[in-house]
């Protein structure tokens, strides 16, 4: 008990027995052992109150890492459902694909060439003389 053996705790005890008397000995003993209690009762209150503290503590940590949690998922749906953000990637989704240049148009085909023949003249022959 508090690092003393029996040889100290009897001369604790003889010294007391010679300083008190046998009749005022067991009152001090009673008003010691209530204030042991006392001082007992008060360090178990200390220490409960402690592990509530800590209890409230470890609370409160795991409260911020929910309330973390919860913020983040929140800024993460706003920036899902923000429609210019939503836009500005559909935009761009568009731009990686060329999707917003629409194809080029299929051209008329050509007039086909029509091609025509003009007679030739016939030559004219010169009459003949008579000769």
């Amino acid at each position: 008990m508090f690092g003393m053996g029996i040889g100290e705790i009897l001369l604790i005890i003889i010294i007391a027995v010679l300083f008190l008397g046998p009749d005022k000995l067991p009152g001090t003993m009673v008003d010691i052992a209530k204030f042991f209690r006392s001082v007992k009762g008060t360090v178990n209150s200390a220490r409960a109150t402690l592990e509530e503290e800590m209890k409230f503590s470890e609370m409160k940590q795991e409260a911020l890492s929910y309330k973390n949690d919860l913020m983040s998922a929140s800024s993460e749906l706003e920036r899902m459902t923000d429609i210019t953000e939503i836009g500005s990637e559909i935009t761009g989704i568009k731009n990686d694909f060329n999707l917003d240049i629409p194809p080029p148009a299929p051209t008329a085909p050509k007039a086909p060439e029509v091609v025509t023949f003009t007679p030739k003249p016939k030559p004219t022959i010169p009459p003949e003389e008579n000769v």
